[in-house]
Order: C-alpha cells, then structure tokens, then sequence
C-alpha cells in the first residue's frame, strides 16, 4: 500500500488521480514567481537556513549531490558553495516552468522527471536533498526506496519540511498567517491570484501532511540507517538517514 503524504485535498481538485496534474500546474503557472514565495514566506533568511541543514547533514566539497524536486534550485543552489562545482549537482523537477525559471540563476544540470522512478544508475550520488517538496510525492515509500537505490555506500538522504504543530491552539494561529494572511498579501503584491492560490495550497498541504513517525517510519521502511529527525524553531523539521 501507497504511503500517501496527505489526503487528498478536494478543495483543489477533484480527485486523487488528478492531483499530479494539478500540483504541476500550479507550479509551472507560478514559476515565475516562485523565488520571491520562498524569500516572502521565510522573510529572507531561507538561503542561510538551507546551508546550514546541508551542512547538519554532513555535506562536503567534492560530493555529489541530487535535488529532487528542485523547483526553480533553491536547495542546489545553496549547496553550491559548500560542493564547489555545478558539475556535481543534477536538479530534478516535473515542472518544467519551475526548471527553466531556475536556468536563469545557476547552470546546474538539469532533468525533467518525477521522484518515484529516478532516471539514475545504481549508487550515482553522495547525497539526495528533498527540500520542503516530500508533500507533493505520490508514494514516499517508492520515493525513499529509490533515493537508496542511486546513493553511494554511506551516502546520505535529506528531507527539509515544514511540520504543523501539534497542539490545536498553535495550529490555528500558524493556518491564519500561512493559510490566510500569506495568500492574501503575495496576492496583493504580485497582482497574480496564482501565486495566493500557490500559498495557500503550501498550508493546506504543510497542515494535513503525515506527522513525523510516519515519515521515519518509511525511511527506515526503505532500509535506511540512523533515521532521525531534527528540528530548527519548533516547525522545521530536517529527516536524514543513510545508506
């Protein structure tokens, strides 16, 4: 049985067989936009937050890294200054308007592709990211059981996700600032009811994602050693295991 990220969220689309479709959609239309998203929801800090995780993570020069779900690169290129070469990541993303938005700011190898079947040979990398994109995988065991697939001996996964909180109150006051205040202004701002729809689905799968259990559960599923979770401010959660 699939390990499903989330329900499906019928106020987006109709049905569960739709949802890929959807999700792709959404992406390429805001693509364009998507940098400023990520700048506007983490007010700035986001390019420091991500290096610092690749680093807990135990990246280092030399490496070879694999971005799955790249978008438009925020991941990769964060990890550029610690690897040192653009020649040893690969950025992989379904939206090719995330990937050609992307192109624009670094000249990372890039691939059109989905994350359950990845278009790698067997042990090709020292280390695959997942930044703030696992909410958007059909099936995390067949995503978790291919990422070990492709990673050299001892090579290591990262996942980066937002987790909502567990207490009721908390939750609450975080939905209204991502899943209403958020939307609302990025609308304002970029006078795109996309980019507002783009956010607002980002809380809606941020609150209804799997808790963390479940998510090591399925790296450990995977046959991933030390599993384990880490967490910056309360509600970023950084999951790492190795091969």
């Amino acid at each position: 049985m699939a390990v499903v990220p989330h329900p499906p969220l019928v106020d987006y689309y109709e049905a569960p067989e739709r949802r890929e479709r959807f999700v792709r959609d959404l992406f390429d239309d805001t693509a364009p936009w998507y940098d400023w998203s990520v700048a506007f929801l983490s007010f700035g800090s986001g390019g420091r937050y991500r290096r610092d995780a690749l680093a807990r993570a135990g990246l280092t020069r030399g490496q070879r890294l694999l971005d799955i779900a790249t978008g438009t690169g925020v991941v990769a290129r964060a990890a550029l200054p610690i690897i040192g070469s653009t020649s040893d990541i690969i950025g992989m993303d379904p939206s090719i308007g995330m990937l050609l938005a992307g192109r624009e700011k670094e000249h990372f190898p890039l691939i059109e592709a989905g994350s359950e079947h990845l278009p790698f040979r067997d042990e090709s990398f020292d280390m695959i990211t997942i930044g703030f994109a696992l909410r958007h995988f059909a099936d995390l065991d067949a995503v978790f059981r291919d990422c070990r697939r492709v990673l050299r001996p001892g090579g290591r996964i990262l996942i980066m996700e937002i987790t909502a909180p567990a207490s009721r109150a908390a939750r609450m006051f975080l939905g209204a600032y991502m899943g209403g205040v958020v939307p609302a202004m990025a609308t304002v701002i970029t006078r795109s009811r996309k980019v507002g729809r783009m956010l607002a689905y980002y809380w809606a799968t941020t609150r209804d994602c799997v808790r963390p259990e479940v998510i090591l559960a399925a790296l450990q599923g995977a046959e991933f050693a030390d599993a384990s979770r880490h967490v910056e401010l309360g509600m970023f959660s950084e999951y790492t295991g190795r091969r």
